[in-house]
């Protein structure tokens, strides 16, 4: 073959991956749309009533657990239930020290936005009732973990008067829309640039190098080989982006049950590596507090249920 004739050939190659990557990239973001936009909207709903901030109490004693103030319930909360970004606004006009906002940071990098992304990864393989619990979990082990590592961080800090008083609905109404226009238009742009270098890399068959390159991580971590393309976006986007493109490789069947569900573990505790530990950096927080943990406690997750379901399987009969 000569070298014109493979140039013609790697051209077609990438021109049938970049098509079926924007099909399947189109699919995806409408999917995940049709999730995020409702239930977002009832989230915002609930945050201007003022519930949120009444039921901050039923987390008090679980502050005192992993040696938080009572006022770390409030971001966390809002944080679990309406968004990760609307959890550092409220970190922002407290007055946690900084290892106070290292132990929350750690919190909600792990669970925030459980309704929303617990639906994603529900609907990509793994039971949502599991998926929150784990994250929920994952988050108390690792902030009481590192918490040990500072001096005491429960003492208690005063709420600003500010934010007790009631921001008008449409106020909080055109903030939710023009929230949830960036969060989609960043979700299009992200899925569609992941979803054409997927396929355009499998259809070149450069998938294989991926795999090879990650295959010693994938061993730590638990995981198998075959989800690598999926494990890296999870890991490296984020749920929302990672389970999209799960869904589209789950089509494929190159998993097995539990091997996706040990990746959803995996992602479910650490996942966007990137963005969410640099979002912290603005507020003096050291990227390791948050990275390490993460990694650990998802691969201690991931290796722990595969411990169980291997002496299931030895001592269940069949």
């Amino acid at each position: 073959m000569t070298l014109f004739d493979k140039m013609s050939e790697f051209r077609t190659q990438l021109k049938i991956g970049l098509r079926t990557g924007i099909k399947k990239g189109w699919g995806s973001f409408v999917w995940i749309c049709k999730i995020i936009i409702p239930i977002s909207f009832v989230a915002a709903l609930i945050q201007w009533t003022g519930w949120l901030s009444q039921l901050d109490f039923l987390l008090h004693p679980l502050m005192n657990v992993i040696n938080l103030p009572a006022a770390a319930a409030l971001p966390i909360i809002v944080a679990m239930t309406v968004s990760f970004y609307a959890g550092i606004a409220i970190m922002v006009v407290l007055p946690f020290t900084i290892e106070q906002i290292i132990l929350i940071a750690l919190f909600i990098t792990i669970a925030h936005m459980l309704i929303v992304e617990g639906i994603v990864q529900h609907k990509s393989g793994l039971n949502i009732i599991k998926a929150t619990l784990v994250r929920i979990g994952a988050a108390i082990l690792s902030v009481f973990i590192v918490s040990q590592f500072f001096a005491d961080t429960s003492q208690s800090i005063s709420l600003p008067a500010s934010l007790a008083t009631q921001t008008p609905f449409i106020e909080v109404l055109k903030g939710w829309a023009i929230d949830t226009l960036r969060l989609c238009g960043r979700i299009f742009i992200i899925i569609m640039l992941v979803m054409m270098a997927l396929y355009a890399s499998e259809s070149l068959g450069w998938i294989k190098y991926l795999v090879k390159f990650f295959r010693p991580l994938m061993k730590i971590l638990g995981l198998s080989d075959r989800a690598v393309t999926m494990w890296v976006t999870g890991a490296g986007f984020g749920l929302l982006y990672g389970s999209a493109v799960i869904t589209e490789e789950v089509k494929k069947e190159n998993l097995t049950k539990e091997e996706l569900e040990h990746l959803q573990i995996s992602i479910a505790v650490n996942h966007s590596i990137i963005e969410e530990p640099a979002l912290f950096l603005a507020l003096g927080v050291n990227p390791l507090w948050i990275l390490i943990p993460r990694f650990v406690i998802a691969t201690i997750a991931v290796h722990t249920l595969r411990g169980v379901q291997y002496l299931k399987n030895k001592l269940l009969p069949k």
